[in-house]
């Protein structure tokens, strides 16, 4: 009776059928394995770097020192005017991008049909696929001299520009993701909400957006992020001037460009001057980490759970 079972008709595929998901599985958990290593190991390099740049700085200079000069002499190593650039591009890219992206997704979730909808969203998404580069000297090519022609005195790197090309960059991130959480709010709020009298644009903004408020939230912090860690538009657009102000018309430099403009100088390797890269790195690390952190926080406090 054994030998019959263990020879019945498709025992072998069934086999072969195992062993290939076994085989599966096991090569999906390499591919996660190299992931999370790649990640640890990022983060390994970092710190080590940048221990021996602290060994030779105060990390107090560092986090709460108002100048940054750490190629001339005396060398300053105060990374709050490289915070300071980053957070006043990334704050105006959102100015820009946070409420023209909500609208878009409002446009694509309410009012478009499906035809619109359709040619409409890849057309929108295309702005991502754009190179970084190619905004960078547009920014300086087009939109600066607009500026510059309205008020004649903004620096011909300036951060003002950047924040409005990047701005443009991260709209389809806003639209696509805030979109995707307000089409997965069930069809029934929407019928309950038309049935009380309310109009199409009141249904998209007290019943909609509040619905997918979590979503939503979850793609301004995404966003901001990924402003915060560009480095081709504000390298070629916003200067090398790390300052500690908040004249979005006057030339500035961020963590990522100082990094991709140190990469390329002319600072020894191993030197304290090199090794700022790493620690600026490792402030970036965490200021972005801080951010996706944020943004799982707000995904759990905010999250509507629909039967």
């Amino acid at each position: 009776m054994a030998a019959e079972t263990a020879s019945f008709p498709g025992a072998a595929g069934l086999r072969r059928r195992k062993r290939t998901e076994r085989v599966i599985a096991r090569l999906l958990f390499v591919f996660s394995a190299v992931s999370i290593l790649t990640t640890l190991g990022i983060v390994a390099v970092l710190l080590l770097e940048s221990a021996r740049f602290f060994a030779d700085v105060s990390p107090f200079e560092f986090l709460t020192g108002t100048e940054w000069t750490p190629l001339f002499r005396p060398a300053r190593f105060g990374v709050l005017p490289l915070l300071m650039g980053s957070v006043l591009i990334a704050g105006g890219a959102a100015i820009v991008a946070l409420p023209l992206g909500l609208a878009a997704a409002i446009y694509l979730s309410e009012y478009a049909g499906d035809r619109t909808r359709a040619w409409l969203k890849p057309t929108l998404e295309l702005l991502a696929g754009v190179p970084t580069v190619v905004y960078g000297y547009f920014a300086l090519s087009f939109v600066t001299p607009i500026i510059r022609s309205i008020l004649p005195g903004t620096s011909i790197f300036n951060a003002a520009s950047a924040s409005i090309v990047m701005g443009i960059m991260i709209i389809p991130m806003v639209s696509s993701l805030s979109e995707d959480a307000m089409r997965a709010v069930p069809q029934v709020l929407r019928e309950g909400a038309y049935a009380l009298g309310a109009t199409k644009f009141e249904v998209a903004a007290r019943t909609i957006v509040p619905a997918a408020l979590s979503g939503i939230l979850a793609s301004f912090v995404l966003a901001v992020s990924r402003a915060i860690g560009e480095t081709m538009i504000v390298t070629i657009a916003a200067g090398s001037t790390p300052a500690l102000t908040l004249n979005p018309f006057t030339s500035v430099q961020t963590m990522t460009a100082y990094i991709a403009q140190t990469s390329f100088g002319e600072a020894p390797q191993g030197s304290v001057e090199y090794n700022t890269i790493f620690a600026v790195g490792l402030a970036l690390f965490a200021l972005t980490l801080a951010m996706n952190v944020i943004s799982g926080m707000i995904l759990r406090r905010y999250r509507e759970a629909y039967e």
